[in-house]
């Protein structure tokens, strides 16, 4: 088994479609890491995200919008001797995300984000009222660089 870096677009790309939730990962201005999974959509390079107007999640980005976002998939959990605990090792292919977020609060555009995230867990056609679309808050991380890693495949 041995590690590789995965720099291939369609791998990356591949390896998103796959997830139904990335973890997004923020620092706030101590610098303490602050970590939360999270529904989303992608296309095109882009992280579309969404939640709650007000919170702890979003008071951190207000003040700092860089994130890392966390793809993780196909995990497999092998050994070469069950007995052996340094010969058990996980398969796995994850990506990271790096970017800034950013708000977007024009009506039509949210609800464009939100026809994107729940297009990653079904092809029904949607409507949204306008309270809710008041009311949820829709963002989006324009990916600046991806790493991804694969161990075992």
């Amino acid at each position: 088994m041995r590690l590789r870096a995965i720099t291939e677009k369609k791998e990356i790309e591949e390896i998103i479609g796959k997830c139904q939730w990335c973890h997004l990962a923020m620092s706030d201005t101590d610098g303490n890491p602050y970590v939360i999974p999270m529904n989303f959509g992608y296309r095109d390079g882009i992280i579309y995200l969404h939640g709650a107007q007000k919170g702890k999640k979003i008071d951190i980005l207000n003040k700092n919008p860089r994130v890392c976002i966390n793809f993780s998939t196909d995990h497999f959990l092998r050994y070469q001797n069950e007995k052996v605990a340094c010969s058990w090792s996980m398969r796995y292919r994850s990506i990271l995300c790096y970017g800034r977020v950013e708000f977007i609060e024009d009506p039509e555009e949210k609800s464009r984000i939100l026809d994107i995230i729940m297009s990653n867990y079904s092809q029904e056609h949607f409507t949204y009222n306008p309270p809710s679309i008041k009311e949820v808050n829709t963002f989006l991380v324009k990916v600046e660089r991806f790493e991804g890693r694969s161990f075992g495949y």
